[in-house]
């Protein structure tokens, strides 16, 4: 699973670097989604693999912090990304005359830029947050990585509370507000369609949300089982379970729902494959 993520992830970026028909404010967005799902996993699962086969599951203090900035990091991004995709989408459908216009080279690598900053800046604020607290008793995680919640939960200082409270609020906020921006667009999405007279036009308009809305769905409905659960309704063990198919499971899927539900990239794909491994047939 671990190498299918990175080698699908690649896959989609060495397509849309070799197919000019793919260079898009659609498809610079879904490489950059790539790129950020592929350093997720390499921050991730490497250490979460090795902890699972060898006797000796330690992790120091300085690379549990890297490695819950890192998850932070491209967790946040993946969301902004997300949000940017919904945006795009939004602008093509609904003012397809300003698409060029309003989505130029210029401003799309801009608003990933900004996405890219972002994550970086709330992964820094909650990892600083987390850490500023002191640690005591068992220093044993139960966890496969440095889940936040699984090192709020050694924490001994009396604002350990708030700090837990405010490290969930601020995650949540977060990404519903991502959601909502999300939902938002398809809103006016969703009433453009219902304008267009054709069912065949409504259909073909419809299918190029479709990959970016089932990775909508899948993202959200992951991490609002981890974080929206109510309180002592799961066994730690549970808890533990989600958390890690969280990590490991959404990477894993993205590539295969791009490549099979977006027809386009999936036809580059097959060109791209035919040109490398049989140039003589093309």
């Amino acid at each position: 699973m671990y190498l299918f993520t990175l080698l699908g992830n690649l896959l989609i970026m060495a397509t849309i670097w070799r197919e000019r028909s793919l260079h898009t404010p659609m498809y610079l967005f879904l490489c950059a989604l790539s790129i950020s799902e592929i350093l997720f996993t390499v921050a991730v699962t490497p250490r979460m693999l090795v902890d699972m086969l060898s006797t000796h599951r330690s992790i120091s203090f300085v690379a549990c912090a890297s490695q819950m900035f890192f998850s932070f990091t491209f967790g946040f991004t993946h969301s902004f990304l997300l949000m940017i995709m919904g945006y795009d989408r939004y602008v093509a459908i609904c003012h397809p005359l300003h698409y060029n216009v309003l989505m130029s080279t210029r401003d799309c690598a801009r608003l990933v830029s900004w996405s890219w900053a972002g994550g970086s800046v709330m992964g820094m604020m909650l990892t600083l947050i987390v850490f500023h607290l002191t640690f005591c008793g068992s220093n044993e995680i139960h966890h496969f990585v440095c889940h936040v919640l699984s090192l709020l939960k050694l924490a001994c200082e009396k604002e350990t509370l708030y700090v837990t409270m405010g490290v969930i609020l601020v995650c949540v906020t977060a990404l519903m507000g991502c959601l909502f921006l999300i939902f938002l667009s398809y809103v006016f999405i969703v009433a453009a369609i219902l304008r267009i007279p054709s069912a065949e036009g409504r259909h073909k308009t419809f299918s190029t949300c479709v990959s970016h809305l089932t990775i909508v769905i899948v993202h959200y409905g992951f991490a609002s089982i981890i974080y929206l659960k109510p309180k002592g309704s799961h066994s730690m063990d549970s808890n533990t379970l989600m958390a890690t198919t969280y990590t490991v499971f959404t990477p894993f899927l993205s590539p295969i729902i791009f490549s099979l539900r977006n027809k386009e990239l999936k036809n580059a794909m097959k060109r791209t494959f035919h040109r490398t491994f049989c140039p003589s047939s093309s």
